[in-house]
């Protein structure tokens, strides 16, 4: 069966403004390119179709057009909350065209939700529930929906999910992602700016799932079993994109790199015995990394460690970020710099308990850590996160727009403040504040030759990067207006009841993969 899969451009944005998202990222979509790599094993002719990608053409009955061009008998969708509306919609101009093609929507948002889309969405046929390799390649192999774990249909009038399948047991039977589907890779994508030395980039992720509990993490895909490809596996994966596409930095997209030490040092190791010239980026974990592991992957070629804090309110981080402490954080900090890497710290703004109070903390605590690089994200709900009912349902406001919830507005308004744009200001001001610092100026003033090629990038875009900041800066209030009364999309539904039953609370026992079904 030839397969189409398509990673819809979604809302990158916030409203009223033009999306310069992908001057700063351009990600690799990594899922689809896997999952394209699977189809193919097994005997399946499968597109990849990136609305994001530096070839693709502006507008949803453009890219309807380009993907109907791959002649399939199958789309898949791999679209995230943001992106979903716009999923849908190119997914209304391909039924239009052709009415017998079949639709499969997959992804953490439909992994969350499930069966009640189908209510609203016609134009799906299928969702898939979970990792979709197994559940792809049924309906590829022309298998009845009945028989297949993780599906969710349409039969007699209404809605099957049928039970969960068995997660992935060894990740390293999956072939690495079809990189070579992917029109302008790897020149046309890029990692977020000053966060590499070498040129180009590649992105990898090489586990699934988390053994952790934040509060803000969706974990109805992969449930909280947390498994990873080999040492091996990796250090091959790296040749693969170095020698095949002259990739010579990685960063990698784990939730958490390091969570499986043995792995890490053997990595690590075969790095630094048979070194490939290569850059890399990880997360770890605050507190539990020892100066001998920061060693060990500064000399096996790490650039750039990120450590997820959230916030340095004591009070926020016992509740939304269990385990981690301030002083465990500036030990790893310290620790991160005495080994010669560079530290970049996470941050969230914006979750239930959130006051300009505990914004002003946490500003001050991130300028007292020297970080050489830091990202607070604009706190998003989650349908599959524990902490979805309380952003629903509590003392909160939240303005649940889909397309809205990408991590670039404050959708949900914490009882602390008193308006959105009281939020905006104080976010605008920390990140100016850190910008502007000595600390960090000094720093980037001192790698400027590291910085060539994010430098050099953005002299290529310069009249995009001055568009952009003519336009913000002349249309202060039209943005603030349409920013106020944006409207809902008039198909969104609200109030949808996440997916959060026994079953994906507790992972089930994995297996190894096969062609055919598996059930827990």
């Amino acid at each position: 069966m030839r397969i189409t899969l398509v990673h819809p451009a979604g809302f990158n944005f916030v409203p009223g403004q033009p999306d310069f998202s992908v001057l700063a990222n351009r990600m690799v979509p990594i899922g689809i390119l896997t999952l394209a790599a699977w189809l193919e094993k097994h005997g399946h002719p499968t597109a990849v179709h990136d609305c994001l990608g530096p070839h693709s053409p502006p507008g949803i009955e453009a890219n309807a057009a380009a993907i109907l061009a791959t002649e399939p008998e199958m789309v898949g969708f791999s679209a995230t909350t943001s992106a979903f509306m716009d999923a849908v919609e190119i997914s209304v101009c391909l039924k239009k065209k052709r009415p017998d093609l079949r639709i499969v929507y997959g992804n953490v948002h439909v992994s969350s939700i499930g069966a009640p889309l189908l209510d609203h969405f016609p134009e799906i046929d299928y969702l898939v529930i979970g990792e979709g390799e197994g559940s792809m390649l049924d309906l590829a192999d022309g298998k009845a929906p009945g028989d297949i774990p993780n599906l969710v249909y349409r039969a007699n009038g209404r809605n099957v999910s049928n039970p969960r399948r068995a997660r992935i047991l060894d990740l390293d039977e999956l072939p690495f992602p079809a990189y070579e589907k992917l029109k302008g890779f790897p020149e046309g994508y890029h990692l977020p700016l000053f966060s590499y030395e070498k040129r180009w980039g590649g992105t990898m992720v090489t586990s699934r799932g988390c053994p952790y509990t934040c509060s803000f993490c969706d974990r109805t895909v992969f449930e909280r079993l947390y498994k990873y490809n080999s040492a091996q596996y990796i250090y091959d994966h790296m040749k693969h994109l170095r020698d095949n596409f002259g990739v010579y930095h990685i960063n990698f997209y784990d939730d958490l790199f390091t969570a499986q030490k043995k792995r890490v040092t053997e990595l690590c190791q075969l790095l630094i015995d048979r070194p490939l010239g290569m850059h890399f980026n990880c997360a770890i974990r605050t507190g539990h990394t020892s100066d001998e592991m920061l060693a060990l992957l500064k000399k096996a070629g790490a650039l750039m460690v990120s450590m997820g804090i959230e916030s340095a309110d004591a009070e926020m981080m016992e509740r939304h970020k269990a385990g981690v402490t301030l002083a465990a954080v500036k030990k790893t900090v310290e620790q991160i710099h005495a080994a010669g890497l560079r530290a970049k710290g996470l941050f969230i703004f914006g979750m239930p308990g959130e006051t300009p109070e505990t914004v002003k903390v946490t500003s001050d605590f991130i300028l007292s850590l020297d970080l050489d690089e830091m990202n607070m994200t604009k706190f998003s709900p989650l349908y599959g996160a524990p902490i979805w009912d309380e952003c629903k349902n509590g003392s909160g406001e939240f303005n649940e727009d889909w397309r809205l919830m990408n991590c670039l507005n404050f959708v949900y308004l914490p009882e602390g403040f008193s308006s959105r744009e009281e939020m905006d200001a104080l976010y605008n001001w920390h990140v100016r504040r850190f910008y502007d610092s000595k600390g960090y100026r000094r720093r980037f003033a001192r790698r400027l030759w590291e910085h060539r090629w994010s430098l050099w990038h953005l002299v290529k875009n310069l009249p995009r990067v001055i568009q952009a900041m003519r336009y913000f800066s002349a249309n202060q209030k039209q943005l603030e207006a349409i920013r106020k009364n944006f409207p809902l999309h008039p198909r969104q539904p609200q109030s949808l009841e996440p997916l959060l039953g026994p079953e994906l609370r507790i992972a089930p026992k994995a297996v190894k993969i096969t062609a055919g079904p598996s059930t827990p």
